[in-house]
C-alpha cells in the first residue's frame, strides 16, 4: 500500500509540476567546432557563456536564415560518445525544427545562400540525459533536493539532471563574414515534469536556445519593445 501511495504522490507531483526551467552552468569547453576561439569574450546576464557579436553589423539588412542541419561534435573523450546514434541524430533534428520554428517567424527560411540572408551552423557538443528515477527523487524529497542544489552551487548544474553544450555561429550567406557566435551549456533543474523522458531536460535546453537566438536577433534589428525573453517564451 505505502509503495502505491508513493506512486501516486509522485506521479500526481509530475501531472501538476509548473513548466520545466533550465539553468545556466558555470563554464562550459571548447571543442573545436568554431576553429578560432580568440575573439570570444564572457558573456553577460541573457547571454551565452562565451559570445562574439561583430560591432559593424546591419541587422535590419537581413530578411532571409538558412539554418544547416545540427552536427553533433564528437571529440575524443566526448560524453556524446556513449550516446546511441539514433538518440544523436533525434537531438541533432529536434535542435534544428526548434530553431526553424521559433526563426520562421521573424525571417524567409531558405535552404541556399543568397542576398540578405543570415546563415546558422550550429554543433551539439555535450549531451547528457537524466537519470529519471533519482531526477524524480531528488526532485520530490527534500534531503536529496539539498544534495542536488548542492552540486549546483559548485558546478552551476544539479545532480541527477540532463545537460546539453553547443557552439553556433552565424555568417553572411553570401559572404561568409562572422557575425555572431556563441558557446553554452546548460541543464535541467530540479523539476519533475519531464520524469518519464529522460531527453525531456536536455529538449528543454533545445528550446531555451531556440528562442534566445530568436531574441538576441529580434534585439540586434532595434524591435526591443517586441523581442521576448526566452524565459518568457517558454512560459507561454
Amino acid at each position: 500500500m505505502k509503495a502505491t501511495q508513493v506512486l501516486l504522490t509522485l506521479l500526481c507531483v509530475v501531472l501538476l509540476s509548473s513548466c520545466a526551467q533550465t539553468r545556466q552552468a558555470r563554464s562550459v569547453e571548447k571543442t573545436g567546432f568554431l576553429g578560432d576561439y580568440s575573439m570570444l569574450r564572457e558573456g553577460g546576464k541573457g547571454e551565452a557563456l562565451l559570445v562574439y557579436r561583430n560591432p559593424k553589423v546591419n541587422w535590419t539588412s537581413y530578411s532571409k536564415v538558412m539554418v544547416e542541419p545540427v552536427t553533433v561534435w564528437l571529440g575524443k573523450d566526448s560524453q556524446l560518445l556513449d550516446v546511441s546514434p539514433e538518440d544523436r541524430l533525434r537531438m541533432a533534428n529536434d535542435l534544428w525544427s526548434k530553431l526553424i520554428e521559433v526563426l520562421r517567424k521573424d525571417y524567409e527560411i531558405v535552404h541556399h545562400p543568397g542576398p540578405r540572408t543570415l546563415r546558422i551552423q550550429a554543433a551539439i557538443t555535450e549531451a547528457e540525459e537524466s537519470s529519471m528515477v533519482l531526477d524524480t527523487v531528488s526532485s520530490v524529497v527534500p534531503q536529496m533536493r539539498v544534495m542536488s542544489e548542492a552540486k549546483y552551487l559548485v558546478t552551476g548544474t544539479a545532480g541527477f539532471v540532463g545537460k546539453a553544450s553547443a557552439e553556433a555561429k552565424i555568417t553572411d550567406a553570401q559572404t561568409g563574414e562572422l557575425l555572431l557566435a556563441g558557446v553554452d551549456r546548460r541543464a535541467g533543474s530540479k523539476n519533475v515534469r519531464g520524469a518519464l523522458n529522460s531527453w525531456n531536460d536536455v529538449e528543454e535546453v533545445h528550446a531555451y536556445w531556440a528562442y534566445q537566438v530568436g531574441y538576441r536577433l529580434c534585439e540586434l534589428r532595434g524591435m526591443t519593445l517586441d523581442c521576448i525573453p526566452p524565459e518568457k517564451a517558454m512560459k507561454k
